[in-house]
């Protein structure tokens, strides 16, 4: 990626070392292994110390309009509208996937298969039982319990939520015309609500007969059950980086260039159905520009060191096309007090 070196519009200072400030990150729960990755690797080779609280996404979108931390995280990508209300730049950083994960005695991992309609009914309680006649027929090798289905979801305001419930609308109209998707929806009926990624692995290793859904760099992570997936082709597909890849290729992000572009249910017989981007927001106008500089340095040298990093980790990094498109984004940042951000290179 040093290729991408001469695409930055700002000054470059190639010497000294690292700033002693510093950075404080929080928002979605979903990357934050990408982000204590590079922050461990940033503080390795340039001394910066980055601290990164997984929240929520909508916390980190909170946080960061509140210029209370220096990057906010989120699943859901904020609108061109509300990015220049609030006075930010919005960076698209990895790519990783939603997992319906299951806790079923005698079924293990990539076993079950559901179709994403039949996903819907399950969450919306329209289907009750773990022997119903509609997961039957799509698991007939499978012997299926005798079982009420108890629905484990995220407590707190989450891009996770977001896109899964968004999902979930795509394949059903009563889902839509129900529920329909948001950081935070009302759930009919019981169910068990958790706070973050991390809740969820914990409630559906405690929880028998369970469903929920999680970050499928948890699921290997934690060695939960992951679900088949009737994808956009008709193939049942376990979640796999190579799927997430496969969504990109196939959708407007890659196609177009379209940051904010959905990788939901798109074609291709090795796409992961429940595919999304995540994002970074930051300060466009900060107050000083030593007051960014930290922070913006770190972003940069993650877009230039951090893809190796994240391989085979659960998440899979933007497209080299995408990550060229986002550079110059870097020199959008103007400092109120007229001061350059005098970058290191790398």
């Amino acid at each position: 990626m040093k290729f991408l070196l001469p695409l930055l519009g700002v000054a470059l200072s190639l010497h000294g070392a690292a700033f002693a400030a510093d950075i404080k990150g929080a928002g979605a729960t979903f990357p934050s292994s990408v982000y204590k990755t590079w922050a461990a690797g940033y503080e390795k080779e340039r001394g910066g110390k980055v601290s990164y609280q997984p929240t929520g996404s909508g916390d980190g979108i909170k946080r960061i309009v509140a210029r209370e931390v220096d990057f906010g995280a989120s699943d859901s990508p904020m609108n061109q509208a509300d990015l220049d209300k609030n006075k930010l730049l919005q960076f698209p950083t990895a790519v990783g996937g939603i997992v319906p994960v299951v806790n079923l005695r005698g079924i293990a991992a990539n076993q079950l298969k559901l179709s994403g309609d039949v996903l819907a009914d399950i969450m919306r309680g329209a289907i009750t039982q773990w022997n119903d006649k509609r997961i039957a027929a799509l698991n007939p090798e499978l012997s299926l319990p005798v079982a009420s289905i108890v629905r484990v979801v995220r407590a707190e305001k989450s891009g996770t939520t977001e896109a899964f419930t968004k999902y979930l609308s795509l394949m059903s109209a009563d889902w839509k015309a129900g529920v329909g998707h948001g950081q935070l929806v009302k759930w009919p009926g019981a169910v068990t609500a958790v706070e973050g990624n991390d809740g969820i692995v914990k409630a559906m290793k405690d929880t028998p007969n369970a469903i929920g859904y999680a970050s499928y760099d948890r699921v290997i992570s934690a060695r939960l059950a992951g679900v088949r997936m009737r994808n956009r082709t008709g193939q049942f597909v376990a979640a796999s980086e190579e799927g997430f890849r496969s969504a990109v290729q196939e959708s407007d992000l890659d196609k177009k260039g379209d940051e904010t572009a959905s990788l939901l249910d798109q074609s291709g017989p090795l796409s992961w159905p429940i595919s999304i981007t995540t994002y970074v927001l930051v300060d466009a106008q900060p107050k000083t520009a030593a007051s960014a500089r930290e922070a913006l340095q770190f972003l940069y040298w993650a877009f230039l060191r951090g893809d190796p990093m994240i391989r085979n980790s659960g998440l899979t990094p933007l497209p080299t096309a995408v990550q060229a498109r986002l550079v110059p984004r870097f020199q959008k940042v103007r400092p109120q007090d007229g001061q350059p951000l005098n970058f290191y290179a790398f």
